[in-house]
């Protein structure tokens, strides 16, 4: 895919040397690494090294000084290479950039270094069994406590939590002028007291685990609060528009991965005298497919570089739109590739038939694409709210 008329010299580049490292290890490696209960600490620690895991972090705490434009073409190009890091959509991307935004300055030189080389992970905690994709009904909530914070609630469907030093848990604190309850943002490492996890059985074969966290009575230092206690939402779509973003590029990068492989095998399967590509019963959906996942990745692009420029607002709305196209461009995408393999698309030697499940995340997580259709009714159009 080429995007010279919309990307910097140094974008492309950056795309050809991520893709490079990907061929190195593709989705076999990821597959087998899943299939062993391992993590990709190999492919995590050579794209530390080359400086991409916090090519988007500042660059006096170690990082690359770019921006959620550069971090989503990495996490991109690993996707289609078959072989994506989902805890850079929540270490660098979401934890980092708060940390980097409304961090301390103590909180800045613990954390922004080591999760720029890699040697550090961060998880995020947001969602609830009882509030689905509604934060305002998050019923995690701190106290004080003289100069502590206790935290006490539960969350699930929680990323990587067993291999992250720690979990920034989006809890909520009672307004002293309202007494309305308000999100804030707290650093809980993983060995603090009261703080337990539990693995979630999930069909979905991955490296990464999810898993249920609970917070009983958990105490925290004052020095645990990220940022202001009164930013409220500010703080927290500083770290879920990133999320978006980057679950955009997983989309994108797998769709571009699962389509990569059913156009190679169009070209050379051979049924009657052509290839079967050479039908346009095979090709136009595939065609299809390809201009779908161009069109989702100009979105996050604009999401990016709104986001990047400070535009909170304009990225919202942007970051939302470009995570519910990709993720209807990578289902779409994955699903027609499959059915160009036919039966061979559901073997594990093509290793395609794992995305149909796989590629359905992107629709469903982080915020479902319903929520974002309310989004732009709402937000975007000015429809009035039926909730």
């Amino acid at each position: 895919m080429s995007n010279a008329v919309v990307e910097s010299a140094e974008h492309r580049a950056l795309r050809a040397a991520v893709a490079a490292l990907g061929q190195r290890y593709g989705r076999e490696y990821l597959a087998r690494v899943a299939r062993e209960g391992g993590h990709p600490d190999e492919l995590w620690a050579d794209a530390a090294k080359l400086g991409y895991l916090g090519v988007n972090l500042p660059e006096e705490y170690g990082g690359g000084g770019g921006g959620i434009a550069e971090l989503s073409i990495v996490l991109e190009e690993l996707g289609a290479a078959g072989c994506p890091l989902l805890m850079m959509v929540v270490s660098p991307a979401i934890c980092g950039t708060v940390i980097a935004r409304f961090g301390t300055e103590e909180q800045k030189r613990a954390w922004l270094p080591g999760l720029a080389d890699g040697s550090r992970t961060m998880a995020f905690g947001i969602t609830e069994p009882d509030a689905g994709s509604n934060s305002h009904r998050i019923t995690t909530t701190a106290r004080r406590d003289g100069d502590d914070w206790v935290l006490s609630g539960r969350k699930v469907f929680i990323s990587g939590v067993d291999i992250a030093d720690a979990t920034l848990i989006v809890g909520r604190t009672e307004d002293a002028r309202t007494g309305r309850l308000k999100p804030c943002l707290f650093i809980v490492d993983r060995d603090t007291p009261g703080f337990t996890r539990s693995v979630i059985d999930m069909e979905l074969h991955a490296a990464e685990k999810q898993f249920e966290l609970v917070l009983d009575e958990v105490r925290l230092p004052a020095g645990a609060l990220v940022g202001d206690e009164d930013a409220g939402l500010l703080q927290l779509f500083a770290g879920l528009n990133p999320e978006r973003v980057m679950t955009a590029a997983f989309a994108i990068g797998m769709g571009r991965y699962a389509l990569a492989k059913a156009v190679d095998y169009a070209k050379t399967r051979q049924v009657w005298k052509e290839p079967i590509g050479a039908h346009q019963a095979v090709a136009h959906p595939l065609a299809a497919a390809h201009i779908e996942l161009e069109l989702a990745r100009l979105m996050m692009q604009k999401a990016a570089h709104l986001y990047d420029a400070g535009d909170d607002m304009g990225a919202g709305e942007a970051a939302n739109m470009a995570k519910y196209a990709a993720g209807e461009a990578c289902v779409r995408a994955v699903d027609q590739s499959v059915h160009t393999l036919g039966g061979n698309g559901l073997t594990r030697e093509y290793g395609l038939a794992s995305l149909i499940t796989a590629s359905r995340v992107a629709r469903i997580a982080p915020v479902s694409r319903e929520m974002i259709l309310n989004f732009v009714s709402h937000q975007t159009l000015g429809l009035p709210k039926s909730y």
